[in-house]
């Protein structure tokens, strides 16, 4: 699933830049230049986003405020909010998460680091929500951390199920070997990838029959399909 990330900043080069970036990651960026636009997309029932970039620093409707709003919407309640800001104080950061934000960047800030902060509150939705996997051949309790291809029980490292969970959230969608590092390893590996690519052989050997739910995507990283 390609996550879309709605970014409410009226600043156009920090909002340009945001877009630019996330864009380049894989997610699905919309931008909204003010408070009462970012509400109307947030809303969208069609299109709800998976997670909200805030700045607070916003014409008309304040991004406090729009916290307040979004935390009332049933659609919106349980929406990651990260917000953004120019004010480093701690109360500022303590009144920011008091009002229901799940994570607080300040200005100036590092693309990088918002990417990364971003995957960070994703995967902790996702864990609290996935619960597990099936198909016609594999079947996972990503709880229980158990994997099983037809009636046999696949055993795994936790770096390898890791992986594997990965890909699963991401299924349909190509995986760079970047974006697989950074996630499953950590956002700042700087490791070789090889790596990566010894963890998958022995993923797909581990798995048996199930092992064709890894696509190579030659010179671009792995995807996930069902198992046939």
């Amino acid at each position: 699933m390609m996550h879309e990330i709605l970014i409410i900043e009226d600043d156009a080069d920090i909002a340009e830049s945001l877009q630019y970036n996330f864009k380049r990651e894989g997610f699905r960026p919309v931008v909204a230049e003010s408070g009462e636009k970012g509400l109307r997309l947030a809303l969208d029932e069609k299109h709800p986003p998976s997670l909200i970039i805030l700045d607070l620093m916003l014409p008309g409707m304040s991004g406090m405020e729009l916290c307040r709003r979004l935390r009332r919407e049933p659609l919106t309640e349980k929406t990651p909010i990260i917000m953004l800001t120019a004010k480093a104080a701690e109360t500022d950061k303590i009144a920011g998460l008091d009002i229901g934000a799940d994570d607080y960047i300040v200005k100036p800030f590092s693309v990088k680091e918002v990417v990364a902060r971003v995957r960070a509150v994703l995967r902790r939705v996702e864990k609290d929500t996935l619960q597990n996997y099936k198909d016609d051949k594999l079947t996972i309790d990503f709880a229980d951390m158990r994997v099983m291809c037809g009636e046999e029980n696949v055993k795994l490292t936790r770096k390898e199920f890791a992986l594997l969970t990965h890909l699963i959230k991401n299924a349909g969608r190509v995986a760079t070997r970047q974006n697989l590092l950074d996630n499953v390893w950590s956002y700042n590996y700087f490791g070789d990838t090889r790596t990566l690519d010894v963890h998958i052989r022995r993923l797909r050997q581990k798995l048996g029959d199930c092992g064709d739910c890894i696509e190579t995507v030659v010179g671009v990283g792995y995807r996930f399909v069902e198992s046939k």
